[in-house]
C-alpha cells in the first residue's frame, strides 16, 4: 500500500472532523504521543482525544513534505485553526508514524514547532 497517499488521507480525515475515519486509521492497539497529552494508547484514548478533549476546534493541516522507509514514515507541515478558546493558531509540526502490515498507525509522535496546541 501506498503509505504516503495514506498518511495524507489521514490529514483530510481529521481536518473534515470524520471521527471514524480518523480511528480507522489506527490500529486498535495504537498509541499516539503528543505534547502536552498522556500517551494515548487504544482506540477509547483515541477516540476520547479526537471526539473533544483535543483543543482545536477546526483547520488545516498543509503537509509539505512526506517522507517513507519502509513501515516508517515522517511529515512536515503546517496547522492553521481555530482553538476552542476562539483563538486562532498557526504552527508548524512533525509527525512519525509507523505502520502495521495492514497499513494502519499503530505509532504517531507529534512535535511542533512551539508550544501551541
Amino acid at each position: 500500500m501506498d503509505l504516503e497517499a495514506r498518511t495524507r488521507h489521514y490529514y483530510e480525515r481529521v481536518d473534515a472532523g470524520d471521527l471514524e475515519g480518523v480511528l480507522a486509521w489506527f490500529a486498535d492497539d495504537a498509541v499516539y504521543h503528543r505534547p502536552g497529552y498522556a500517551p494515548m494508547a487504544g482506540r477509547a484514548a483515541l477516540a476520547d482525544f479526537y471526539g473533544g478533549e483535543r483543543v482545536i476546534v477546526s483547520g488545516a493541516h498543509d503537509v509539505e513534505e512526506v517522507v517513507g522507509d519502509g513501515d516508517h514514515v515522517a511529515v512536515r507541515g503546517v496547522f492553521t485553526g481555530t482553538l476552542k478558546d476562539g483563538s486562532s493558531v498557526e504552527v508548524g509540526f512533525a509527525d512519525f508514524i509507523r505502520y502495521d502490515e495492514h497499513a494502519r498507525a499503530v505509532e504517531r509522535r507529534t512535535y511542533f514547532a512551539q508550544p501551541a496546541v
